[in-house]
């Protein structure tokens, strides 16, 4: 129904944040009805708007898929007209939202205390590298270094392998979608309380916890879980591609694949193969036997054959595969999201957060920098908007705080 009032229509973020942690936790917010208020500093704005020279400007397509439902607003905040515009922002609105490192936002003046005393009712959030105390508080946080920090990069299926970097900013994603929830958490306890609070995740304990499962196994019984080492499972080249097998959740995967492989003999009647445990110790073996068997067909050939046996695979894709498959379609995962300045339409991943009465919507294309400042201004602030507003967004800023 998409008349439906939004579920977070009437609420207003200012949104301070920029590059993904912070935008991919607004941008959500913004999906489902707040209005993001995005403070950028003049002349670049947020760091994704130029994440690559080729792309840069307004329509970078990286900050187009995290800025989306927002309106862009260019202030100078170390002016003090600047300052004075946020500190009158801040009585109107719901939620002030960062992810500098921490204590930038109180040197700015935007602490939560500060902020807290304007607006008792206000969600103050924030995510940082690794937290608010601690050795590494005033670290730069970054999602690779998340991951070598907390075991992410040193846990992998071989450990004779080179540690290598996850390809995808999990860390930066995790914390963004752990951000909503406390902000979401906070705005529901303040509708019985009446008070806001302060809000705090980091890229350092959203790494940890994604890691619950092996984390709880070494700290009470000193086991490392490695699901990417499981013997029974691995990602095989076939003759036009790979296979991605999974072999668990069934009384005897190992026949099964012995089934779906063709294979002589059963192997789970070997005596070296004959229970999970003897079937890890003789991992590279079993591996080595799926190895070449999977080399001999093609990557629609095993599929069959293992689906046939009822067992866990997927071809391995691309994204460029993944983002065209019929599947994402009818998910509805690629929708457009407006018209570029050259005209053309672009297009980005849909909220996968898909509500039957009250789905997201796109409600406005990522902003043009500034595109909002003198509406935002006079909407706000009325006369004394207009009046600071030379003042606060005209001189240009320097490096943005860190």
């Amino acid at each position: 129904m998409t008349g439906e009032p939004l579920p977070l229509d009437g609420i207003v973020v200012l949104d301070f944040t920029q590059v993904m942690l912070g935008p991919c936790a607004t941008q959500v917010l913004g999906d489902f009805g707040a209005d993001v208020i995005k403070v950028e500093r003049p002349g670049s704005g947020d760091l994704s708007r130029s994440s690559f020279r080729a792309t840069a400007g307004d329509d970078d397509p990286i900050f187009w898929s995290l800025n989306r439902n927002k309106r862009s607003m260019v202030l100078d905040t170390r002016s003090e007209e600047g300052k004075q515009v946020v500190l009158a922002l801040v009585r109107r609105v719901d939620v002030v939202i960062s992810n500098f490192r921490p204590g930038v936002m109180e040197r700015m003046g935007f602490g939560y205390q500060t902020l807290s005393e304007i607006n008792p009712r206000l969600i103050w959030a924030q995510g940082t590298g690794f937290g608010e105390s601690g050795p590494y508080q005033h670290k730069g946080g970054q999602d690779i270094l998340a991951q070598a920090y907390t075991g992410v990069m040193y846990r992998r299926p071989d450990p004779t392998e080179d540690f290598r970097v996850y390809a995808t900013t999990m860390g930066d994603f995790s914390a963004g979608m752990h951000l909503v929830q406390g902000v979401l958490l906070a705005l529901l306890a303040r509708e019985r309380t009446g008070r806001g609070q302060r809000v705090e995740v980091s890229l350092y304990d959203s790494m940890l916890s994604a890691q619950m499962q092996e984390a709880c196994m070494q700290l009470n019984r000193g086991f490392e879980v490695n699901w990417g080492a499981m013997p029974l499972s691995g990602v095989f080249p076939t003759t036009d591609g790979a296979v991605c097998m999974v072999g668990a959740f069934k009384d005897n995967p190992l026949q099964d694949i012995s089934l779906a492989l063709d294979l002589d003999e059963d192997l789970s009647e070997r005596p070296e193969f004959a229970t999970p445990e003897l079937q890890m110790k003789a991992r590279s073996t079993l591996q080595g036997i799926f190895r070449e068997r999977f080399a001999t067909n093609s990557t629609d050939y095993w599929m069959a054959r293992l689906e046939s046996q009822d067992l866990l695979c997927a071809p391995v894709r691309s994204l460029a595969e993944a983002l065209v498959d019929d599947q994402t379609a009818a998910n509805g995962m690629v929708i457009d999201i407006g018209t570029n300045a050259q005209g053309s339409a672009m297009r980005a991943v849909a909220s996968p957060v898909h509500l039957s009465d009250t789905p997201a919507r796109v409600r406005r294309p990522p902003p043009r920098l500034g595109e909002h400042t003198d509406q935002i201004l006079a909407e706000f602030l009325g006369d004394s908007g207009r009046h600071h507003g030379a003042d606060a967004t005209g001189r240009a800023l320097g490096a943005v705080p860190r």
